[in-house]
This record gives C-alpha cells, sequence and structure tokens, in this order.
C-alpha cells in the first residue's frame, strides 16, 4: 500500500511536536494553551449541550425487549 505524502507530513509533524514536548501530554496541553493566549485571538468557550433524560418507562421497555437476532430458535 502506498504511503500518502500529506498523512506522512502530518505524521511527521506530530512526532517533531511531542519530542519537543518530551512525549508528554501534559506538557504539549500547556504549551497549546500557551500559545492560544499569546494569538490574542478570541476564545469561544461554549456550555455543555444538555440531553434530555429518557423517561423511566421507556428505559425499562427497552431492557425488557428482546433481542430477537440473539434469540435461539430451535435450531
Amino acid at each position: 500500500m502506498a504511503i500518502d505524502p500529506i498523512v506522512a507530513e502530518v505524521r511527521q509533524a506530530r512526532e517533531a511536536y511531542a519530542k519537543q514536548c518530551n512525549y508528554d501530554v501534559y506538557a504539549m496541553g500547556r504549551d497549546l494553551q500557551e500559545r492560544q493566549q499569546k494569538s490574542g485571538r478570541t476564545v469561544v468557550a461554549l456550555p455543555p449541550k444538555r440531553r434530555e433524560p429518557i423517561a423511566s418507562d421507556t428505559a425499562i421497555r427497552r431492557r425488557e425487549a428482546p433481542n430477537k437476532g440473539m434469540q435461539s430458535d430451535g435450531e
């Protein structure tokens, strides 16, 4: 299988950045946050999306519903 040159370039850049931070994920996070602060761009922090809870009777029906694909038909 041929190696995609763009993928190879991205992987090389990722490896170089990880090496620069001694392969420390926390150091990478701190560095990226510093870069973000220094960029002067507006950072938007959106609130987390709220999901509506499933009604309890729906959840019970889902648990009690048999999985027909997993049931043995006697064969």
